[in-house]
């Protein structure tokens, strides 16, 4: 059954050892931010650093894993039709508006939607680590200024994962603007036996 997380808004979940999550982008161009955490011992957690040292890439696709700060497998990624995700950028937050945007207004973001969805598993927001960007296009000029770019993923895009030990798993419908290319939709997922 296809679940749906509306638009700037977030979920999360547990996915048992060899659980398949299919997360989709139904109308194309919309982010999804992406944490795990084993769900035996919240203190491992998806680790950009490990997963980026490990794939040697810092394009995540079909064939890699995503890495915990212990140096383990915590998902393997089996099928990517979009192709551009990344570690590179933390869960927009209400400070990413005020300094990114000069907006001092309540502005809803990844890493509110992360650590409140979680908070029911234990784990508080110091805990919510770099999210696996689904469907971000991060580009970076020979200087290694980064711009994010629109995605580029079409409508009915996904990525299919394979969970390599219990987790807990927490997704968005990522709120900032510049990622989503001004506008912002909802992501559909699927947990597959």
């Amino acid at each position: 059954m296809v679940q749906v997380i509306e638009k700037q808004t977030g979920t999360a979940f547990k996915l048992k050892k060899g659980q398949k999550l299919k997360v989709i982008d139904p109308q194309g161009e919309q982010v999804s931010d992406m944490v795990l955490f084993n769900a035996e011992d919240p203190r491992e957690k998806i680790s950009s650093g490990k997963t980026l040292d490990f794939e040697e890439s810092i394009l995540i696709t079909k064939g890699d894993f995503l890495w915990s700060n212990r140096s383990r497998k915590m998902m393997e990624i089996l099928e990517d039709t979009n192709g551009r995700n990344d570690f590179l950028l933390a869960p927009c937050s209400p400070e990413t508006f005020q300094i990114m945007y000069n907006n001092h207004e309540y502005h809803p973001s990844c890493f509110e939607n992360l650590h409140t969805n979680l908070a029911k598993f234990g784990i508080e927001p110091d805990d919510v680590p770099t999210a696996f960007n689904i469907f971000m296009n991060v580009q970076f000029d020979q200087n290694g200024k980064l711009s994010v770019d629109p995605p580029l993923s079409k409508a009915g895009d996904h990525v299919l994962f394979e969970a390599k030990m219990d987790l807990f798993v927490a997704l968005t419908a990522c709120s900032a603007e510049d990622s989503n290319n001004g506008s912002f939709k909802p992501i559909h997922y699927q947990i597959l036996d």
